[in-house]
């Protein structure tokens, strides 16, 4: 790593040997700059910075180093560097093997002990010559994957379920509001409104008498589903399975300026891709109805199709040209999954998107 800055930097050219991990950057930066971390970004609190600034080194070339102890964890191999030793744990599994599990703390499992103080390259293993130091080591990395979170441990073949599931950002979720801030967003990101009923609503204010465009979308030409106004103003909701069946709800007077709230209402049948009605509303009175005989169960797009609201980033959903920008002013989009699909309607979606996200790769 290169630091360059002509006014904190006296020792020009010279290099720094202590230890320090790619996590102390911010620290670093921070600290340079005068900055306290903030402990909230918009409202939302922040974890602890776990690095620390590399600062105290730039004009002492010899002052030991304030990172003491770093955990390293990938696909079940695992290491700990504490004081200038590094216990490393190879899991088994060769980069071509793509989805066989091994156990942890299996037999196909080899741990190494090196002294990098002395031994920069990692050459001699002292495993077997130091035991001890080695429990040490790998005691030290229990506690590290206890306090940041590491386990479980999981490898390309551990189950995708139960306690093996990557936590997500939405888990526990099931509402929320979206602005014109939130495009080209990852199917992954977005509420969740497959295999159940939901409801999307749309806060609009119109300044002129001839507002259009996508009020929010998701998905593509392939699948996906847009909520928007038509070029008389009139707002439609357009669901799309899979290019092959389109089906649009819409109708009503031409929206008059001011501000209005457009709902979609939707009441699934239950089970699997299956279908149900919708309602279109304006301001509370339903505007037009009509039965989308079947859904999308796993994903709308494989090929980077994306959430937006505003406008349509990629290929168009529904009957209307690439972008359709809206020419109006959206206060926001709320999305709510009103129930929950049962465990065995969970389980198939968890299996389908895992086998849709390996024919990705």
């Amino acid at each position: 790593m290169l630091f360059r800055g002509q006014r904190k930097l006296n020792d020009h050219g010279a290099l720094r040997t202590q230890f320090h991990h790619v996590i102390d950057i911010a620290p670093t930066i921070y600290d340079v700059a005068g900055i306290k971390p903030p402990t909230h970004v918009n409202g939302i609190e922040q974890m602890p910075i776990h690095g620390t600034s590399m600062k105290y080194s730039f004009d002492n070339a010899e002052a030991p180093s304030t990172h003491t102890s770093q955990y390293f964890e990938i696909l079940g191999n695992r290491a700990l560097y504490h004081d200038g030793w590094i216990a490393s744990c190879f899991h088994g599994r060769l980069p071509w093997i793509r989805l066989q599990g091994f156990e942890f703390d299996g037999p196909q499992e080899r741990w190494e002990l090196y002294n990098v103080a002395e031994d920069f390259s990692q050459a001699v293993d002292l495993a077997q010559t130091n035991p001890a130091k080695l429990v040490e080591l790998q005691e030290l990395f229990d506690q590290h994957a206890k306090q940041y979170g590491v386990y479980p441990l999981r490898d390309p073949g551990s189950p995708r379920h139960g306690d093996f599931a990557v936590p997500h950002s939405l888990d526990g979720i099931s509402k929320m509001r979206y602005t014109k801030a939130h495009t080209r967003m990852p199917e992954s990101s977005v509420i969740n409104i497959k295999n159940c009923s939901f409801r999307i609503t749309a806060d609009v204010l119109l300044k002129n008498n001839n507002a259009q465009g996508v009020i929010v979308c998701q998905g593509g030409n392939m699948a996906g589903w847009s909520l928007y106004l038509d070029s008389e103003s009139i707002p439609v909701f357009h669901y799309n399975w899979f290019g092959h069946e389109h089906t649009s709800i819409g109708g009503g007077a031409k929206l008059a300026t001011g501000a209005h709230i457009i709902e979609v209402s939707f009441a699934y049948d239950g089970g699997f891709g299956a279908g149900g009605n919708a309602l279109l509303l304006v301001d509370g009175q339903e505007v037009d109805s009509g039965r989308i005989e079947k859904t999308v169960p796993l994903v709308y797009s494989m090929s980077g199709e994306t959430f937006d609201v505003g406008l349509d980033t990629g290929s168009a959903v529904g009957p209307y040209h690439h972008g359709f920008d809206f020419t109006d002013e959206i206060i926001g989009v709320t999305i709510e999954r009103l129930d929950e699909p049962p465990p065995q309607i969970r389980q198939k979606m968890r299996e389908g998107e895992f086998r849709a996200s390996l024919s990705t790769q």
